[in-house]
């Protein structure tokens, strides 16, 4: 009896503990996937909740959470997609908080003999060559809009406007340059870095652009869990990963 009354304990402990599991939807960034991925596996591993990440533009994932999309959390490359949804009331109050910071580079594909020195009025038009410059949607993507941002800074803007090749978010504008099919294109540092295909040519004046942050949020009607997974996101364990992947503490 005592053997059956221990087994029963532990298989109510074992569903208490399924029971309390929550599967978190995080929304995130295109820019943020291999380290997100990593930053999530100690989490799911100490808590048992499950994370599972969607990665597009800022833009699109923002309009899908103002439409109702499930979201537990939203982590954008941005401010602007982040207010609208403060706006339309979807964000818990209180949740804000910039989790990272990134920087805007010039990459070329790996065995390209391209060399661009980024100054203002640099020939940004004569480097394509010919070519298209891969960038991310600069009337919508964060990536794009601070790309858009630094070339009319530098008083490059004018002269590359009718040669872009602008991409639904900056993952699909950095594979561009992977593939060969332009011969360069405006991403993140952190882009560059996970792609062994490209090479940065040269980074783009921080003073050039807006400071790239990234805002996280809890969305409403999240799971209580959601608070916990972004305390831990902001965390000195996690800053670890991230800066593994190349992003810094945002200011």
């Amino acid at each position: 009896m005592r053997h059956a009354r221990l087994l029963a304990a532990a298989i109510a402990c074992i569903s208490c503990a399924a029971a309390r599991a929550d599967t978190l939807t995080v929304f995130a960034a295109a820019s943020l996937k291999e380290a997100l991925d990593a930053a999530a596996r100690p989490f799911e591993k100490t808590s048992g909740h499950r994370v599972v990440a969607s990665y597009a533009g800022s833009n699109v994932l923002a309009r899908q959470i103002e439409s109702g999309a499930p979201a537990a959390l939203f982590i954008s490359a941005d401010a602007a997609w982040v207010d609208m949804l403060e706006s339309r009331r979807r964000v818990v109050p209180g949740t804000r908080r910039d989790l990272l910071a990134n920087d805007l580079v010039l990459v070329a594909p790996r065995d390209s003999a391209s060399q661009l020195r980024i100054a203002t009025g640099f020939d940004l038009a004569g480097a394509l060559a010919g070519g298209r410059l891969a960038l991310a949607n600069p009337d919508a993507v964060p990536a794009g809009k601070y790309a858009k941002a630094s070339l009319v800074s530098l008083g490059a803007w004018d002269a590359v406007r009718s040669r872009l090749a602008p991409a639904e978010n900056v993952r699909a504008a950095l594979a561009l340059v992977a593939r060969g099919e332009a011969p360069l294109g405006i991403v993140y540092r952190t882009d560059a870095l996970a792609e062994p295909r490209v090479r940065i040519v040269d980074t783009f004046p921080p003073a050039s652009y807006p400071p790239i942050v990234y805002p996280m949020v809890v969305i409403k009607g999240a799971p209580p869990a959601a608070a916990e997974l972004a305390a831990y996101l902001a965390s000195p364990a996690a800053e670890v990963t991230w800066k593994r992947f190349g992003f810094r503490r945002a200011p």
